[in-house]
């Protein structure tokens, strides 16, 4: 199934969506989609791995609505950490079906390029498979400089863990005297996390009825406004969709409220702090994130090209 779709609304989604842009759009939409396994057991699918296919159909589907109503941003928490817990065959599945969504993703770089579409993926790398954290390196890079339209995907992701690696990776500049702890600041934090290139969400959507936000987007979602759907994810249509918007309309008063006094709170730098070393640290921390992508892209060419070599001589000897 395709990542990228052409639009199909029918003529009353069509007037719909039109009714809809006449109020404030939100312009970051996250989704929790859950309700993949409940969905497979309610319609007798062979396996939960169906239901999670099901699943990234019905993703595919929501972006394009997405890009129909005019968001920009979309995140969606496609793998949790906690997901790692799963009986060892769950976890397999899910991961092979992510390289295989992912490679299709390649396969359609450009209609990516074309539309403008920027696919970044927030979340811990380091814990997943080598050939799909090369498959993922390949889409961020191809598609960084994209503009129109931004899919974060939160794969192997956890609040508490983003949380934690940006410390993490404040704490080794202060070691490495890259950085003063008077440089330290929620502002810094903010932008040493997997998240630093997106403005907080405006509108979180959970669907099948939970009403948690099970460890996700947790420091960005103070002001957001959240609406829990009772529909499982793969049952999610754009009427949904459109209901959710709806009540971000009618909430977003007072969440603009919310952050323009929480924009106000936010403590200041401290007087001692050096701006000019907070830049160049920030600076370093991007870079080594793009080299490590690129490491990752490269080794990824140079296995198949061994790949390619090595089945060529084995023709030849044959």
């Amino acid at each position: 199934m395709s990542w990228v779709r052409d639009s199909n609304l029918t003529w009353i989604q069509r007037f719909a969506v039109r009714v809809i842009r006449c109020g404030p759009i939100p312009e970051h939409v996250a989704f929790i989609m859950d309700g993949n396994r409940r969905f497979a057991t309610k319609t007798h699918l062979k396996s939960k791995t169906d239901g999670h296919v099901k699943g990234f159909d019905k993703l595919a589907e929501a972006l394009q609505w997405c890009l129909d109503v005019g968001i920009k941003e979309v995140t969606v928490y496609a793998f949790s950490i906690e997901n790692f817990k799963r009986s060892k065959d769950e976890v397999e599945t899910l991961i092979q079906l992510a390289k295989e969504k992912f490679a299709k993703l390649m396969e359609e770089k450009d209609k990516l390029n074309e539309r403008g579409i920027c696919i970044r993926i927030v979340g811990n790398m380091s814990m997943l498979p080598i050939e799909l954290q090369q498959i993922m390196a390949e889409a961020i890079l191809l598609t960084k400089d994209n503009c129109r339209a931004i899919l974060n995907v939160a794969f192997a992701y956890t609040s508490r863990d983003e949380i934690t690696e940006s410390i993490r990776s404040i704490c080794n500049g202060v070691n490495d005297k890259e950085l003063d702890v008077d440089d330290i600041s929620e502002e810094l934090i903010r932008r040493c996390m997997y998240t630093n290139k997106s403005p907080d969400p405006d509108l979180l959507v959970r669907t099948s009825g939970e009403s948690r936000l099970s460890d996700f987007m947790l420091y960005q979602c103070s002001t957001t406004v959240i609406y829990f759907s009772e529909t499982l994810w793969p049952e999610f249509t754009i009427w949904h969709l459109l209901g959710a918007i709806i009540y971000y309309q009618q909430n977003k008063r007072t969440m603009s409220v919310a952050r323009k006094h929480l924009n106000n709170y936010v403590a200041k730098p401290a007087p001692n702090t050096d701006s000019e070393r907070v830049e160049a640290f920030v600076n370093q921390f991007e870079k080594r994130r793009i080299d490590h992508l690129e490491n990752l892209v490269r080794n990824a060419k140079s296995n198949r090209s061994f790949d390619i070599n090595e089945s060529n001589e084995n023709e030849i000897s044959s």
